[in-house]
């Protein structure tokens, strides 16, 4: 069933702030293998003028996409999650995220497509700081494949 064309432009409430940490910051760094020192060493990001460490650029779909949650979660869009792909991602910055930043995200549909059978939602994802700064918005592409054929 195609999800309800209605939900375009619909934004949910924001999130609870988001404390990030340069522990967070530091495994992230690690896990995806990127040893720039502005993620991990303070005197290294200030002397790249940055106030302490920087997260990578990919840091915030973690808190990004859990935001989107609410609109995946909305039972009247009627997504069927266990069909659910990530189609793509893309973020543009204000600035970087820092350790010390209390981020909250809004998350608004932005589209809902139907292609060969496969619903595609694109989901905007506004990343405040604390006093209401823009530092990132997020876009987050899902596609819920369309049902397999009965045999």
């Amino acid at each position: 069933m195609a999800l309800d064309q209605s939900f375009v432009g619909r934004s949910y409430p924001p999130t609870e702030p988001y404390e990030v940490g340069r522990e967070k910051i530091r495994e992230f760094a690690e896990a995806i293998g990127d040893a720039n020192p502005a993620y991990t060493d303070p005197e290294a990001a200030k002397a790249l003028g940055h106030c302490d460490v920087i997260a990578p650029p990919t840091f915030v779909f973690a808190i990004t996409y859990k935001a989107a949650g609410q609109v995946v979660q909305d039972p009247r869009l009627g997504l069927d999650y266990s069909r659910v792909v990530h189609g793509d991602q893309r973020f543009t910055y204000t600035r970087p995220v820092r350790a010390g930043d209390r981020l909250s995200v809004t998350s608004t549909i932005e589209s809902i497509k139907s292609l060969a059978g496969n619903d595609v939602l694109d989901i905007r994802g506004e990343v405040h700081d604390e006093a209401g700064e823009h530092v990132v918005t997020a876009w987050t592409k899902l596609v819920a494949r369309a049902p397999e054929e009965e045999a």
